[in-house]
């Protein structure tokens, strides 16, 4: 990254420690409830830049077959199976608005992508009996999107799914296995899907608005510490529970059997965090995360800093266990 985006980094920094007091953001959020909360130290809670909603979330997002959609064939794509329904959501679109709340099968759906931790996530919008709809706060966490729900404005950290102040602190979100894959792999397996079409927002969609990010040395706004075992920062890795492991080792394995679940690899999906033109990243390949049944299991495919970050304790898988 340049010396324009180090110092847009330090700024922000600069400024989000500043605001670090519920005192501060009161006025942006007067209906959240500031004094329950599970997070340790205001001071790990940064302004991103944008304000509440600067980041536009997509509810009712409008679908396309899957002939004739105008995607390239490695480009990524967010993939959720349920209900005999199959629902492909360009990265393209999720880089730029980061949550879609959506209903599949009769079942509530967020789908969430966090560009900062490459965090991918899809979660059950239900929660005790009643259904919430997502937006973007427009503050990170350890790099990561902190959403909030427009029913209580709890706000939540979506690599956990779980929220961290307000009147929910402590509930957490049902997981939906889904998986990162490319246009063309979604498109062949599923002729008969359905594709997230174009928002009606005006974005340089396929553009990547964080170009390089997954090529440098420290991740963007993160002051925390670094992963051990001399793991790169910003690595990808396949994460299962608390367990993490590194993406590099899947590709050069295959396929992975262990702690009761299948990883494989193939190459083909373009990276969304590479080039400026999201198409034209580099082979970072896809995975599918599945148990010893063959069914699909929920997990994630984050930075290796913001796995150490939200599981200090997590177990890193890096070499065949015995």
């Amino acid at each position: 990254m340049g010396f324009l985006f180090r110092a847009m980094a330090w700024l922000l920094l600069s400024a989000g420690l500043a605001g670090a007091d519920p005192g501060f953001w009161k006025h942006e959020w007067p209906r959240t409830d500031f004094s329950r909360t599970g997070v340790k130290s205001w001071v790990e809670i940064l302004s991103g830049g944008p304000g509440k909603d600067g980041i536009p979330a997509i509810t009712g997002p409008e679908f396309r077959a899957v002939k004739g959609a105008k995607l390239s064939a490695r480009e990524p794509v967010i993939t959720v199976e349920m209900g005999g329904e199959a629902r492909a959501y360009p990265l393209r679109y999720l880089i730029w608005h980061e949550i879609v709340n959506d209903r599949m099968g009769g079942v509530p759906i967020a789908v969430t992508y966090c560009p900062l931790c490459n965090s991918a996530l899809v979660f059950d919008r239900r929660l005790r009996g009643r259904e919430l709809e997502f937006g973007v706060t427009g503050k990170l966490r350890h790099s990561d999107m902190v959403m909030y729900d427009r029913q209580t404005e709890s706000w939540w950290q979506q690599a956990l799914g779980r929220a961290i102040v307000g009147q929910l602190t402590g509930a957490e979100l049902k997981a939906v296995p889904s998986w990162m894959e490319s246009w063309e792999s979604f498109a062949k397996r599923h002729p008969k899907g359905r594709v997230m079409a174009e928002p009606r927002h005006n974005r340089p969609y396929g553009q990547n608005p964080y170009k390089g990010y997954d090529s440098s040395k420290k991740p963007f706004l993160f002051n925390g510490e670094m992963p051990p075992h001399g793991v790169p920062p910003l690595l990808r890795v396949v994460r299962v529970g608390n367990r993490a492991w590194p993406l590099t080792r899947v590709a050069e394995a295959g396929e992975i059997r262990e702690a009761g679940v299948v990883i494989s690899w193939a190459a083909g999906q373009a990276s969304a965090l590479d080039s400026a033109a999201i198409a034209k990243g580099r082979d970072v390949g896809m995975i599918r995360v599945r148990d010893k049944a063959g069914r699909d299991v929920a997990h994630d495919l984050m930075f290796a800093f913001a796995f150490h970050a939200f599981y200090p304790r997590g177990e890193w898988m890096l070499a065949e266990s015995r």
